[in-house]
């Protein structure tokens, strides 16, 4: 568990909130979404029932069905909330490794269209607006709605890290060697 004040929770919330201005409460879940995934386990963190780690979407979906091996409607709000969570944050983080997926072979997820997967996943955990889940469902509603434009929040984002690390490492260098070595 990453703490409330921890640096990496400040900068995430900081550099989400400049590119999802306008709705606090959206910007708030991707922040947290970003320190969450920090831990790769967090990522995998989807088993079936013989406790292997779901990897693929394709995986997750078939275990978020209820029909197949969902053995509830609660294990399918997790899956699907997970499967929103896991497709934005590889769309928006990693879009080249997603790019890649239909050039991989006989992958399931070779098949599967990540915005769409999580698009539709969120607006089923947005569904879920009953008994505990009646003040959450909104965000995901919204989550659902802004998918593409969140996934372009955390495209900025992640440019946004790659210039702070270009800065960084210059800094070190001007410390380090009193110039840089890198040209502008």
């Amino acid at each position: 568990m990453i703490s409330p004040n921890h640096p990496l929770r400040r900068l995430f919330t900081d550099l989400v909130s400049r590119e999802v201005p306008g709705d606090r409460e959206v910007a708030a879940y991707v922040a947290n979404l970003l320190v969450d995934f920090a831990h790769v386990e967090h990522l995998y963190r989807i088993r079936n029932a013989r406790g292997k780690r779901l990897e693929e979407v394709g995986e997750m979906l078939v275990e978020s069905n209820p029909l197949l091996e969902a053995c509830s409607f609660e294990r399918e709000r997790e899956v699907r909330k997970h499967i929103g969570d896991y497709t934005l944050f590889l769309t928006g983080m990693f879009p080249e490794y997603v790019a890649t997926l239909p050039r991989r072979g006989l992958r399931l997820d070779s098949l599967i269209d990540y915005m769409k997967a999580g698009k539709e996943s969120y607006r089923i955990v947005g569904a879920f607006d009953q008994f505990e889940y009646r003040y959450v469902a909104p965000l995901f509603r919204r989550l659902a709605e802004r998918f593409e434009y969140c996934v372009f929040a955390l495209n900025r984002v992640k440019q946004d890290l790659e210039a702070l690390r270009q800065e960084q490492y210059r800094a070190w260098q001007r410390n380090l060697l009193g110039r840089d070595i890198l040209p502008e």
